[in-house]
């Protein structure tokens, strides 16, 4: 399957489960299947796939060290695809935490929608929404119980 054919199908496929977030929380499969993590799995599958699958293309020069190495790594379509799949599914991942915390704290679904819609969008921008949102309503900074 090529490069372009695994990102718009992944890129569409994970359309529902963030409408899911947004219109319907705390329906029964939103919490069964987004929430569990799920999609977010097959997302990493798919990733772990297209990783393996290149390990003997790896271009020379390419890597995590430099922003240079990450450009020569991403000229590999595959690569940059798997990429792409590594957004998808911790942004998806980010959003199912902001919907299931919000939940416990009791926070307003309207209040937490926009930052749903900046993480599918901007990732660590919706976060950064979300956490202070949640300071604002909740009075809470931890993100963990233990911190």
């Amino acid at each position: 399957m090529s490069a372009e054919t695994v990102f718009s199908v992944c890129s569409i496929l994970v359309l529902p489960g963030w409408l899911l977030l947004l219109f319907l929380p705390r329906w029964k499969w939103t919490l069964a299947v987004i929430s569990a993590g799920v999609v977010p799995f097959c997302l990493g599958l798919v990733y772990l796939s297209l990783v393996v699958s290149q390990a003997s293309a790896w271009p020379e020069g390419g890597g995590f060290g430099s922003v240079q190495e990450v450009a020569v790594l991403f000229e590999n379509p595959y690569m940059l695809t798997a990429g792409w799949m590594h957004y998808l599914a911790f942004d998806l991942f980010v959003g199912c935490w902001e919907m299931q915390d919000s939940h416990k704290h009791q926070i307003p679904h309207a209040v937490v929608v926009p930052c749903l819609l900046f993480t599918f969008l901007l990732g660590p921008v919706g976060l950064v929404g979300y956490l202070l949102v949640r300071w604002v309503t909740a009075r809470q900074w931890k993100v963990f119980e233990g911190s």
